[in-house]
């Protein structure tokens, strides 16, 4: 049994992914509303070595060798992972002993702004931060976060990080009906992704059952819609595939989807992976497809992926 470890789940994203919960049961420096580990019970921006760091590298140390199907360790968990001020300690470990596997960090973005947060995180492969409000309103009414923290320096903090990470940056946006989906707040979203830059945008919705019981999910129309309003910023919707959807590699919708991306130019597989929302095994199942069918020039080899033509 391993204490700090959990999973692995298969993810839609990240393939097989091994999860590491760094923190004590819901520490984190939001309190959002629809989170599905429940209400926040220490509410904090006090950085500290939550877990024994060397406990969990020992972890790592004895799950990787004997499980070579991992392809991502996730930090996520019950709580804010970069509270802990030993996650680069352990990012360095595992790129340095265990190369072969990826490194993703999700989390709320409320620390990214600190250059010590920054150091620690940027030999990670992907980082995930969430922006669920971009006016002081909708972030208060959705995050409700620990004193200090603002929606400016939330969404400033995200930036500086992403001007100088060499990674893949992910925004999440969780959308909640009633709050953050208006005209007005879709609109104040779209300017701050937009200044943030990310790789891509990602735009969640409810899945299970949330702490407050007025959250619900959108419907699949407004749902389009809202991801329409964004573009053309790179955009990609979390969904489950239903039982009698076609795979990946047989939907020409989502041909489409990877066609939108190209249009801006040559990308390498694991950006595609991330612009697209699709696992990079099942997208390199597409690009040989539309590689035959003369839509994309792709050589089955992880590499460039660009327009034919």
């Amino acid at each position: 049994m391993h204490r700090f470890l959990f999973g692995p789940v298969n993810s839609r994203r990240l393939g097989r992914s091994l999860g590491i919960d760094l923190l004590p049961f819901k520490t984190c420096s939001l309190d959002c509303i629809y989170c599905e580990c429940g209400w926040t019970t220490d509410k904090t921006l006090t950085r500290g070595e939550l877990a024994p760091t060397s406990a969990v590298i020992a972890e790592l140390d004895d799950y990787l060798p004997a499980h070579p199907d991992i392809d991502y360790v996730t930090f996520s968990g019950s709580g804010e992972p970069t509270l802990h001020t030993g996650i680069g300690t352990i990012i360095d470990h595992l790129k340095r002993r265990h190369p072969q596997v990826k490194v993703a960090v999700l989390t709320n973005g409320t620390l990214l702004g600190d250059p010590a947060v920054q150091s620690g995180l940027a030999k990670a492969d992907l980082v995930v931060p969430s922006l669920d409000g971009a006016t002081e309103t909708a972030f208060r009414a959705i995050c409700r976060p620990a004193d200090g923290v603002t929606v400016a320096s939330v969404i400033d903090g995200i930036a500086s990080f992403r001007r100088q990470f060499t990674g893949l940056l992910l925004l999440e946006i969780f959308i909640v009906p009633g709050i953050n989906d208006s005209p007005g707040e879709l609109s104040a979203l779209k300017r701050a992704a937009a200044f943030i830059d990310p790789t891509a945008i990602q735009l969640n919705t409810l899945d299970r059952a949330a702490p407050h019981s007025e959250v619900t999910r959108p419907d699949d129309d407004a749902l389009h819609s809202i991801r329409a309003f964004f573009e053309p910023l790179p955009i990609q919707s979390v969904r489950r595939r239903r039982k009698d959807e076609p795979v990946p590699w047989g939907d020409p919708v989502v041909f489409q989807d990877i066609l939108k991306v190209l249009e801006k130019g040559p990308t390498t597989l694991g950006r595609l992976s991330l612009a697209a929302g699709i696992r990079e095994g099942e997208l390199a199942k597409t690009l040989v497809q539309m590689n035959s069918q003369a839509l994309v020039r792709y050589e089955n080899d992880g590499g460039a992926v660009s327009l034919f033509g």
